[in-house]
């Protein structure tokens, strides 16, 4: 079985350029396998509250982002921090990118 997807460090390089030229913050907290690591977005919204979002493929292989923490109550930052580092601590493969959005945009979601 042959896997054309792109490698996880190329895809966060090109997301990160994308949000770089589009004058949103964004910086990688994690690196991960540079190959196959599964990525996790982390959206702070500068009030203390924040999104956290991970990779989902469906049985397609078609990417899409599902919360990672219930939205209700509104997740703290500190609540994405804790789900961060036990997820990093079980799979070191796992990649981390923190984006500053007042919104709580995920930038890499295509429409």
């Amino acid at each position: 079985m042959s896997d054309d997807r792109l490698p996880t460090a190329l895809w966060v390089q090109a997301g990160l350029a994308q949000c770089s030229t589009r004058g949103i913050s964004a910086m990688v907290l994690h690196k991960g396998d540079p190959h196959t690591g599964v990525v996790l977005v982390k959206i702070t919204t500068l009030d203390g509250a924040c999104r956290l979002l991970t990779q989902q493929r469906d049985m397609a292989g078609v990417l899409r982002w599902v919360d990672a923490l219930p939205k209700d109550p509104t997740p703290k930052e500190a609540d994405a921090d804790a789900y961060i580092t036990r997820n990093s601590a079980r799979d070191p493969d796992l990649w981390v990118i923190e984006i500053e959005d007042r919104n709580g945009v995920n930038p890499f979601q295509i429409s």
